[in-house]
């Protein structure tokens, strides 16, 4: 289903997204990235440099915010413009169920040529991990 411009106003809310991301996703992304930093596989070395523990990479905190966005519009090209700033790690546990990251986002402005400004809410734990999230769709 693809979200339209007559159906969004200043205060729509998306729905929510709750994503799980464990350590054999981080693997898997390390994997396709190359980024093999081991603050995102070693319990060990994050706890050397002062980490609470293995933390995600960055990018697929920010590539879950992305998806929300994507899904609710239902066309990935709809994503015309895309920032966030790194709050705080994804912090995630050598456990079956890996960590949570939650996904809210409202429609802030409507702008011109028929785009739609986001802004998003990401979550973990409790704790706001991105800031200045925000997406600008074009929508049908």
């Amino acid at each position: 289903m693809t979200v339209r411009l007559a159906d969004v106003a200043v205060g729509t809310e998306l729905p929510e997204q709750v994503y799980r991301v464990t350590r054999a996703d981080l693997v898997r992304y390390a994997g396709a990235s190359g980024d093999f930093n081991p603050i995102h596989w070693s319990d060990r070395v994050a706890g050397a440099v002062g980490l609470p523990g293995v933390i995600a990479h960055g990018m697929v905190t920010m590539a879950l915010a992305g998806r929300a966005v994507t899904d609710w519009t239902g066309d990935p090209a709809a994503l015309v413009e895309y920032q966030v700033r790194f709050g705080r790690p994804v912090v995630v546990p050598d456990d079956d169920e890996g960590a949570e990251v939650t996904v809210r986002g409202t429609v802030a402005a409507l702008l011109e040529e028929g785009r739609a400004r986001v802004d998003l809410t990401v979550t973990s734990g409790g704790e706001k991990v991105l800031s200045l999230a925000r997406a600008v769709v074009r929508l049908a």
